[in-house]
């Protein structure tokens, strides 16, 4: 099976959906001053619920010194 056949039964939209909401994730994240990076590799295996904990938590506080 090739890729594009993947692509053609309907997974496709997914897989793009999936992709899009880590980066949303990422971004939300260093929105709050935490890491990116991070965030976007734990939205990949965790999606929606890794959004839900990130929206939950507090922003970082800056360092004062």
């Amino acid at each position: 099976m090739d890729s594009l056949s993947s692509l053609a039964d309907g997974r496709g939209p997914w897989f793009v959906g999936w992709g899009t909401l880590a980066l949303i994730n990422a971004g939300l994240a260093q929105g709050k001053n935490r890491s990116g990076l991070l965030w976007f590799l734990l939205s990949l295996p965790f999606g929606p619920l890794a959004t839900l904990v990130l929206v939950l938590l507090p922003k970082v506080r800056g360092k004062m010194f």
